[in-house]
């Protein structure tokens, strides 16, 4: 999967926000972190959804083959970065919130469709035990990330060039692994793993501290699209340890 770049490449993050939520009173840094998170949510409950319908059609499946076939891959995370770049600007707009949760959910439906050759493919190789697991785990490292954030209260925007070296580092050898042909393996996964997690400190402290009071929508996708990159390759490992069984 390719990662979101949202951090990386768009670089106007609440990070220069006029008006931060940390210099607002504490029941509206109350109220925005209770959206975020709700929306957050909201947001990871329609993704599993869609994805329970979608793992139950005949023609998702056969499109979810179709997607990683030769160098359709290429196209469709092309696609994906496109739609992302899309929902994010969306999700931002100061002028309509209706536009902002349209972006939402676009991004939900993009992240839906991109993860369905994997889900598909671990559902035929390990059943829905491995998802579960997955999923698990993944909540567990974000709960545990989310809480060293809100313990500590540290401010980790410094680590935004860590995010923007690593994405487009990760983004040349992705596109190498699809026209070379060759296998990223465990090592990359495990890499991910590691950028996906500063994604998520790196967000989490954004809406402690740099996000407005008004953009807990875009604030809820930046979360869900580094917990949706964590939980991919988190998914690779345990498919990569079950392959060797």
């Amino acid at each position: 999967m390719l990662p979101n770049f949202r951090q990386a490449i768009l670089m106007n993050t609440a990070s220069y926000a006029p008006v931060a939520v940390a210099e607002a009173s504490p029941d509206v840094r109350a109220t925005f972190i209770r959206r975020t998170y709700g929306h957050l949510a909201a947001a990871i409950g329609v993704f599993a959804l869609l994805e329970y319908i979608f793992l139950g059609m005949p023609a998702m499946q056969s499109f979810a083959i179709t997607m990683v076939s030769g160098k359709s891959w290429l196209l469709v995370l092309g696609a994906f970065m496109v739609v992302g770049w899309i929902a994010d600007r969306w999700a931002r707009s100061d002028t309509s919130p209706q536009l902002q949760y349209l972006g939402l959910g676009l991004f939900v439906v993009a992240e839906a469709i991109i993860m369905l050759p994997l889900l598909f493919l671990a559902s035929r190789i390990a059943g829905g035990e491995v998802i579960s697991q997955a999923a698990w785990i993944t909540a567990l490292l974000v709960a545990g990330l989310t809480a060293v954030v809100f313990t500590t209260k540290k401010d980790f925007s410094f680590l935004r060039g860590v995010l923007v070296i690593g994405f487009f580092v990760a983004l040349g050898l992705i596109v190498a692994s699809i026209l070379i042909g060759f296998n990223l393996g465990l090592i990359f996964s495990g890499a991910m793993i590691v950028l996906a997690s500063i994604s998520i400190l790196y967000t989490t402290s954004n809406i402690l501290h740099h996000y407005r009071p008004d953009q807990h929508v875009a604030a809820s996708l930046g979360l869900f699209a580094s917990v949706a990159l964590l939980f991919w390759y988190v998914l690779q490992v345990l498919l990569s340890f079950t392959g060797r069984n």
